[in-house]
Formats: C-alpha cells, structure tokens, sequence
C-alpha cells in the first residue's frame, strides 16, 4: 500500500529533558519518541511522565509517541496511565519478545514493538500479525549485546537479523524502522549505515541525535530526480497500455505492473514528504 506518512526519521527524546521537548517541535523529524524507557534513570521516571504529560498538551505537528518501559518492570502501570491519557499518538513498547507482550499492551493506540532480543527476532512474524502493532524497529544494542557479536561497520553479525525483521514486517503490511547509530561524531559512518538500511528495506531510522535527520530524510526519501523517473515509466506504462500492450519498456528497461505499482509508491512518498503529510497510522 502506499505510503500515507513519512516515516523516514524518528527521534528519541528523553522524556526528563523539558528543554530538548522543547526544541523537538522545531525538527524536521517525521515523528518523535518521548522516552520513559534506557535514557531516563529509574529516579527521573516520575518527572518524565510530566514532562511528557506536559508537552502534549500542546499540539504538536508532527506525530508523537511514547516509549513506556518494558512489561513486568516497576514502572508499567504509571506508564500504561500516561500513554492512556496524555493524548499521544502511539506507544513504543520495548523487548517485544512474542505476540502476547503486543497484545497485553493493546490499549487501543498504534503500537510499535522493539525487537531487541533473539527471541523477538525469531518472533518477530507473529509479533508483526497482531492487530494494532503497526511499526517494528529494531534494537541493535541489546540485541549485539543478547547475540555476544562484536562491533562491525557494516553490521555483518546482524543482517540476519536486521533482515527478518524487515521480512515480517512487509509481510504482514507493517513498517519496519532501522536501528539507531550510536557515533554521534561519524556522520559519514551513519551515511553509510542509512543507505544500507534502505537497500536491506527499512522505511526509515531511528534517531538519537538532530544533526541525523536530514541525512535520514534524505537516505529514505525520495529525490525529485526519482520522483521524474517514476511519472515517466508510468507515462510509458499508460501509453503501452492504451495501444493494448500488456508490457511497456522504459529507458531500455522492461517495465511490468510490479514496477508501476513501485513507481506509484515512490510518488505517493515523494508527494507526502513534500506537503508535509504528518499522520500517524
């Protein structure tokens, strides 16, 4: 189905921090995560909870959602309480393990569930069947972490795994977000893991700093050189069509309804990036 949102950016925001709330509203991220979960110590959790309280209720204009801790911790009621009522758009609930994690958090908001675990991964396409889990990303700290791999630059130890998620994810319909990069200081390293996310199939990334939206909106985005070649192969296809041909070809390449069926795609993504389409789903 196309694409009705982008959702080529998603950044992490400490849900102890008021000031970088504050600044995330100005962003040219598709959507933001305010985290209750890894990057607020258990002494900041209560304070968190108001921050995010807090900042939504201000409208915000671009999708946010909240990453509760992890079921079964001290902090899963006040949290489950603040997703249910601060009015956000959806909840990121972290080590989804097997479908029964996703459906004890189904409070009626999208869900997204983190696969950080070999457990999750393996899983992972019966966690992606469930009603209401819209969003898959992958945790590539713990999960290195869980699978004992050593650190690589192109993620040699983790393409399986980075490469399932994706495969339940698309075949139950559902978005599939990257890993986060952890070296702030290394952009051209995260160009590189950017551009491996999209060939691997990934929608987007998940962020831990702003200085990597743009490469990430540009890494998953669509160019408007790209945006041209899709309206001309479709041109192609619409004129074969009209004289009865059943294929069409393009530039020299063969061009078949799978690959108009792409092309609108790459349109309807182009088309949301540019109006600034901002719906959740």
């Amino acid at each position: 189905m196309p694409p009705t949102h982008p959702l080529r950016s998603v950044l992490y925001v400490p849900g102890d921090k008021p000031r970088a709330i504050d600044k995330a509203r100005t962003l040219s991220a598709d959507a933001i995560i305010l985290d209750l979960e890894d990057a607020v110590a258990p002494e900041h959790k209560p304070a968190a909870r108001d921050h995010i309280r807090h900042a939504l209720q201000t409208p915000w204009p671009i999708p946010v959602l909240i990453r509760v801790n992890a079921l079964n911790t001290p902090w899963e009621h006040d949290d489950r309480e603040l997703a249910l009522t601060a009015g956000a758009n959806g909840i990121v609930l972290p080590k989804v393990e097997r479908a029964h994690d996703a459906h004890a958090l189904s409070l009626g908001l999208p869900l997204w569930a983190m696969i950080e675990t070999p457990q999750g991964v393996l899983n992972a396409p019966h966690i992606a069947a469930v009603p209401g889990v819209t969003t898959l990303i992958v945790g590539a700290n713990d999960l290195a972490r869980t699978l004992r791999t050593q650190p690589h630059p192109d993620r040699t130890p983790l393409l399986h795994a980075l490469s399932s998620v994706v495969l339940a994810a698309r075949a139950h319909g559902k978005t599939p977000l990257d890993a986060v990069y952890n070296d702030i200081r290394n952009p051209d390293g995260f160009t590189r893991e950017c551009q491996q996310g999209r060939a691997l199939g990934f929608s987007g990334k998940t962020l831990i700093h702003p200085g990597q939206i743009e490469t990430a909106n540009q890494a998953f985005g669509v160019t408007a050189a790209e945006a041209d070649h899709a309206r001309e192969l479709i041109n192609a296809w619409d004129a074969a069509r009209a004289e009865g041909k059943s294929i069409a070809t393009h530039q020299g390449a063969l061009v078949e309804q799978m690959h108009v069926d792409e092309a609108r795609e790459v349109l309807a993504l182009y088309a949301a990036t540019n109006r600034g389409d901002r719906q959740v789903g």
